[in-house]
């Protein structure tokens, strides 16, 4: 890539990134009984591992970065991350090594055919326009079959003697994350369901979902898309989370939630986010400087809704749900502008 107008165009490029407990847990700071979901003592011993999800049957090979926890004492839940149009499994590091110090084992995909390779070493009208060509059902319907491809190989590499995952999944305990274009194919993965083409691409394996920068249906309505959704749904956003390539709104990210069915549903939105805020950097575009609560904000809650949905840890879940110790919950860690609801 060229100095100069390579290292400005990777930054526009990320704008649009479509990117019973069984692992010890840290201990939680604040004195004995405190729920602290951002404490994360372990975290300069998380390991990471890079791996290739050969499949064969669609001719296709998919790299996958793992982050794992830094003590494993038995199979641990496992969380997948779907990255944005244009990105990479390198990509929202601070997200894998967050999680896998909380005691997850992390799985990034990275998705041939929309991922990173699709600009890197072109001119900038080039780029993007190859970018707006990847934005496409096809590598929709890509994405989403790369999800059961993926966990099916794990439980392979599981079971498998002398690899460095046997025995440290427990993969009966699925959490599935993506941003932008990661937070589509997230959706569909998780129980969205299209009215149009009648596809159902749901792996039933997943049992929780977070959609960071979600998005509302082009074809049917949001209430048909997302009313038959049974397991527990985080969506976070911002009030200027918006895309350029796709043209998506704040106000399509915002009529997901209206649309979910009650019971363990949760939305953020983060006061002045823009689509970047969930990333790694700001970035050009942003019509405001960083604001570093955000980070703060989305591990904590992402955390403890992981650890309640996943673990079925009561303390997580009552710090989730506000109903703990005075002065816990997502309130404690949000700016006063910041929304936050859950049904």
């Amino acid at each position: 890539m060229r100095r100069g107008g390579g290292r400005w165009l990777v930054m526009l490029l990320l704008l649009v990134l479509l990117p019973s407990v069984a692992m010890a847990m840290p201990p939680a700071a604040g004195g004995a009984g405190s729920y602290d979901p951002l404490a994360v003592p372990g975290i300069e011993a998380v390991r990471t591992l890079e791996l290739t999800v050969p499949d064969p049957a669609r001719q296709r090979d998919l790299p996958v970065l793992v982050y794992l926890p830094p003590v494993a004492a038995g199979p641990a839940p496992v969380i997948l991350f779907s990255h944005g149009l244009g990105g990479s499994r390198t990509g929202s590091a601070y997200l894998g090594r967050h999680w896998a110090a909380r005691g997850f084992v992390v799985v990034f995909l990275q998705h041939p055919g929309s991922d990173v390779a699709v600009w890197q070493g072109k001119e900038r009208a080039e780029a993007v326009r190859a970018l707006r060509q990847a934005a496409n059902l096809e590598n929709f319907r890509l994405r989403t079959g790369d999800v059961p491809v993926v966990l099916d190989q794990l439980g392979v590499w599981n079971g498998t003697a002398g690899h460095a995952l046997r025995g440290l999944l427990d993969l009966d305990r699925v959490g599935m994350s993506g941003h932008s274009f990661g937070a589509i194919t997230t959706q569909a993965v998780s129980g969205e369901h299209f009215a149009r083409s009648g596809d159902r691409f749901t792996d039933r394996r997943i049992r929780a979902a977070l959609a960071l920068s979600p998005s509302s249906p082009r074809h049917g309505s949001a209430a048909s898309a997302f009313g038959t959704v049974t397991i527990p749904w985080l969506l976070m956003t911002g009030t200027e989370d918006r895309s350029p390539i796709g043209d998506i709104g704040v106000e399509d990210r915002l009529a997901v939630y209206p649309a979910l069915p009650p019971g363990g549903k949760y939305e953020l939105v983060l006061d002045g986010a823009a689509h970047s805020a969930f990333g790694d950097r700001p970035l050009p575009g942003d019509r405001a400087p960083r604001n570093p609560n955000h980070h703060r904000a989305i591990l904590a809650i992402s955390t403890a809704f992981w650890e309640a949905m996943l673990r079925g840890d009561a303390a997580a879940r009552a710090w989730l749900d506000g109903t703990g110790a005075a002065g816990e919950g997502p309130r404690s860690v949000l700016e006063p502008q910041d929304r936050w609801q859950r049904k």
